[in-house]
């Protein structure tokens, strides 16, 4: 695993600033920058840093896809999309209202913020993080209309909100064209666009798509009925995370698919292709009945002539939580960035920038630990001063019996994500649920709190 960090900024001191900022975020886990930085002047750095104009919000997405194709490269990927905002109106009576801040879809408040659509890189086979192909941040005009009053539907793609997906697509295609073996774009139902369907995709690159529309197909038919007479080609267990209200569960899925041709609609543009040919994946939940039981239509450019690629489709469509998990640390459940009080909202996208970067090494700790055949060094995530720490806590986090004893060898990243989840809170049993992201994120600030202090004592002890 490459080491991830800034490459190419003007200058030298400012990729050294700019890879303690990285570390800080990851190690202390906090959006405020008074309590990242040790003093007042490394303060006055750290903002000087995200006030920098030559450390434009451009800048550090650049560096950011190009940590991602150092990771991946010869790889199978899957890139995975999503959209989240934003929401400052806590603070809209001190931010400064310019062009990088507008109105969000916040209800209550009129919400007032930005909005971020990642498309995040997956192994297609080992779901290893790699990073970001590509990112787009924008921002509302404060006298943002509804869709009715813009005549929404008459407008060509390109003057759409949801051009973000075709635009992103592209960004990621291009980032990685020369670097991946191959790629799978992957997107939820907003993604459902005829128009990408339509692009020319180069031939290492598939869509993966959930429709949301019930579409007409060339045959007369249409798109939802298509498969309800056909037996099921398979079935399987999926694992369901829980979320919110949710409690997890392992859902049986009848797998069934078919090549269907979609036809365009009438009310789109008469240059592109009148009728695309793609393959239609259904996942269906059976033997339960509630509110959010799992019916999955999915749309592929993928040639889907078997059951297994069917499965590995809907597998793939699954990793889309991924993606949800990487929001949720950006905002109330991790680093807390909507509770920023930077005063100018270019300072909170570079800063989200930054935690979505700093977000992998979380998940590459939780996937070091959650799948035992997978094997990533240490130095991924530590340096060799915060290993030899972590190895004197392994001696006091590790208890009087085998079972409670650290399993894992040196220089396996998992060795020290067992110790960072004892520190979080997690109780050391194997046989129990593996450390989730939240505590592996609670554990990372105890240890930089309790590192800083080995530190002092080290150097005070060799004077």
């Amino acid at each position: 695993m490459q080491k991830r960090g800034f490459t190419d900024l003007p200058d030298e001191r400012l990729i050294k600033r700019g890879d303690k900022v990285l570390r800080d975020l990851f190690s202390k886990g906090c959006h405020s920058i008074r309590q990242l930085t040790a003093d007042e002047s490394d303060a006055k750095a750290f903002y000087r840093f995200l006030q920098n104009d030559r450390v434009s919000q451009e800048a550090i997405i650049n560096n950011v896809v190009a940590n991602c194709q150092a990771a991946c490269k010869g790889k199978r990927v899957v890139c995975i999309q999503d959209t989240t905002e934003i929401n400052l109106s806590s603070h809209a009576g001190r931010i400064s209202k310019d062009e990088h801040i507008g109105t969000t879809n916040a209800k209550k408040d009129k919400g007032l913020g930005f909005f971020i659509h990642p498309s995040l890189v997956l192994d297609a086979e080992q779901c290893i993080p790699y990073g970001y192909a590509a990112v787009k941040l924008w921002s509302r005009s404060s006298e943002f209309t509804s869709k009715h009053e813009r005549g929404y539907k008459k407008l060509p793609v390109e003057q759409k909100e949801s051009y973000k997906w075709i635009e992103v697509s592209k960004q990621t295609e291009t980032a990685l064209a020369n670097v991946v073996e191959s790629m799978v774009i992957i997107q939820d139902r907003e993604g459902d666009i005829y128009e990408q369907f339509a692009l020319t995709l180069d031939k290492r690159t598939d869509l993966l798509i959930r429709s949301r529309g019930d579409r007409r197909l060339a045959d007369g038919s249409k798109l939802f009925n298509c498969l309800s007479d056909q037996p099921s080609m398979g079935d399987y267990k999926l694992f369901i995370p829980a979320k919110a209200t949710r409690p997890k569960r392992t859902a049986a899925i009848e797998v069934r698919y078919k090549e269907v041709e979609m036809i365009r609609p009438h009310h789109k543009n008469k240059e592109i292709n009148s009728s695309v040919k793609l393959y239609l994946v259904e996942a269906k939940e059976t033997n339960y009945n509630g509110s959010d039981k799992i019916c999955w239509r999915l749309l592929t450019s993928i040639p889907v002539i078997s059951t297994e690629i069917a499965m590995l489709c809907i597998e793939w469509y699954s990793w889309r939580w991924i993606i949800e998990e990487v929001f949720k640390i950006l905002k109330k459940e991790g680093y807390n960035i909507e509770s920023s009080e930077l005063e100018y909202a270019l300072s909170v996208k570079k800063m989200c920038l930054l935690i979505m970067e700093t977000t992998i090494k979380l998940f590459l700790m939780r996937l070091a630990y959650a799948e035992p055949e997978i094997d990533i060094s240490a130095d991924a995530c530590f340096t060799n001063e915060e290993q030899q720490f972590l190895e004197h806590q392994i001696t006091h986090l590790e208890g009087k019996t085998p079972k409670q004893k650290n399993p894992h060898r040196n220089t396996d990243l998992k060795r020290y994500v067992w110790a960072i989840a004892r520190l979080g809170g997690w109780k050391g049993y194997e046989s129990k649920r593996h450390p989730g992201i939240t505590t592996i994120w609670t554990g990372l600030k105890y240890f930089k709190a309790a590192f800083q202090g080995w530190e002092i004592h080290r150097n005070v002890s060799t004077r």
